[in-house]
């Protein structure tokens, strides 16, 4: 029988769950079952009383290089005691896994399991300790340099742009709003001294969905699968444009920032033009993200990506704009 090709399979998490046992020296007993499909699929991993995560690339998403890089940097932060879901070693003392999926070749990595919880609506004390968190991590990753993408103007912007184009194809308000944000961050990022910006690794995916909070202190990150090479305050940036989506009350999001900043500044103080930059820096990584929704077509579908889609975002970035006194003039 003729096996037709396919573009993204879903692997079974029972046989999965075979070669963890084999290839991680589980017991005969451990589960492996799926969570989520989309980017990436994720399934839940239960060995008695330990719990892993084991995230699958999709196909042609990253390469091993970009993998190994991003693994690379987690084995980094957790030698630095940065509370991070890293990568367990293998009985071959590797961490990637080449699986022989129908569509090609596909990487997956048993991460630990980040203790605790996620919660949109954290606390004010919790938001002191995640700048605490946060802070620490940027000083263990300041200066590290990644084989991987560098985040800029060039890669935010004019590579995002020319995605988001071949995606959303005919003229239309969102894309005349994305179209004119583009040039005037261009210009905005032109204008900013690269030696008052401190540079190294970055997340570039910080916000609630991507930590776990144990009590009330203590902060896990994980999700590292957009990190890069920039700017470190493009993590507090993209932090604090979330933090204001889930926090609308009256004073809520001004009382969590403050907190948020002062634990970060009980680290390592942000710079005079870093703080000027972050609600800047918010704006370039969400016309990333429009693109990078817009390249995975095939992954988010058309039910989820479309022209409302396109406005509902563009809503969120002017209702940022207009609450930071952004003006493009």
């Amino acid at each position: 029988m003729f096996h037709f090709p396919v573009t993204e399979s879903t692997l079974s998490a029972a046989h999965l769950q075979q070669l963890l046992i084999e290839r991680y020296r589980l017991g005969n007993g451990a589960k492996c079952t799926l969570f989520r499909t989309g980017m990436n699929h994720l399934y839940q991993v239960a060995d008695g009383d330990k719990r892993y995560v084991l995230r699958v690339y999709t196909f042609n998403w990253r390469t091993k290089k970009e993998v190994t890089e991003e693994l690379r940097l987690l084995l980094h932060l957790k030698n630095n005691n940065i509370r991070v879901a890293y990568p367990i070693r293998d009985i071959n003392d590797g961490y990637l896994q080449d699986i022989a999926a129908p569509e090609g070749t596909r990487y997956a990595v048993l991460f630990s399991y980040a203790e605790g919880e996620k919660n949109p609506r954290f606390s004010t004390a919790t938001s002191y300790h995640i700048g605490v968190a946060m802070a620490k991590m940027h000083q263990a990753a300041q200066g590290f340099v990644l084989e991987r993408i560098h985040y800029n103007a060039d890669t935010l912007l004019i590579e995002s742009l020319r995605r988001t184009k071949l995606f959303f194809n005919t003229p239309s308000k969102g894309m005349g709003f994305v179209e004119q944000l583009t040039k005037y961050l261009e210009s905005r990022y032109a204008q900013v001294n690269d030696d008052t910006m401190r540079s190294g690794a970055i997340h570039l995916d910080m916000w609630f969905d991507n930590m776990h909070v144990k009590g009330e202190s203590e902060v896990t990150f994980y999700d590292f699968d957009f990190c890069g090479n920039g700017w470190l305050c493009h993590d507090i940036s993209y932090f604090l444009y979330q933090l204001y989506n889930t926090n609308q009350e009256e004073g809520a999001y001004q009382e969590k920032f403050a907190r948020f900043l002062a634990g970060y500044e009980s680290v390592i103080k942000l710079t005079d033009e870093e703080k000027k930059f972050l609600p800047f820096g918010a704006l370039g990584i969400m016309l990333f993200y429009i693109s990078m929704q817009c390249d995975r077509y095939d992954t988010w579908s058309n039910i989820f990506l479309n022209e409302d889609h396109l406005n509902r975002l563009t809503g969120s970035l002017n209702r940022w704009m207009d609450f930071n006194n952004i003006r493009m003039e």
